[in-house]
């Protein structure tokens, strides 16, 4: 007996796709998100504020006190000494202790050694310091840039 193959006869391959190790995977990766999401985020709720503003026109006679690379300092052009700041700040400002003095510092001056000189400063009555840096510069360019206070005491300039 000959028998006829119909192609409705012969049995079919399973053509679904297994999805159960996709969820697996997936499962995996949700847990490690969870556990890793709390680790990257910072523990002090902050807004920050955001400026539009254009900085603050520089004053007709400002006082720049300069922290060189060498830890050395500078009032205006002149060199001086760490001891020697009180009294030539004094001449610097006329005797106005509120006077903004312009406190600018090189790059690999470290951060120990700025507030060491913020604290001379302080000690000598002068409590109003504008941190002086590039705005609209790229780290490493030469582009132009002006000269921008940054107050450190929080009050507009």
């Amino acid at each position: 007996m000959i028998r006829i193959r119909h192609t409705d006869e012969s049995p079919h391959e399973a053509s679904e796709i297994n999805v159960t190790p996709f969820i697996d995977v997936m499962l995996v990766l949700l847990v490690i998100f969870m556990v890793t999401a709390p680790l990257t985020t910072v523990n002090v709720p902050v807004d920050l504020p955001s400026s539009t503003e254009k900085p603050a026109p520089r004053p007709d006679d400002p006082v720049f006190l300069t922290v060189k690379a060498d830890h050395g300092l500078a009032l205006g052009e002149d060199d001086i000494t760490t001891d020697a700041l009180p009294g030539a700040l004094e001449t610097a400002t006329k005797g106005n202790k509120d006077q903004r003095i312009f406190l600018r510092a090189d790059k690999t001056v470290d951060y120990g050694t700025l507030m060491g000189v913020m604290d001379k400063l302080r000690s000598a009555g002068y409590l109003k310091v504008a941190l002086v840096n590039l705005q609209g510069q790229e780290e490493g360019s030469e582009a132009e840039s002006a000269a921008v206070p940054a107050d450190s005491s929080g009050a507009a300039p």
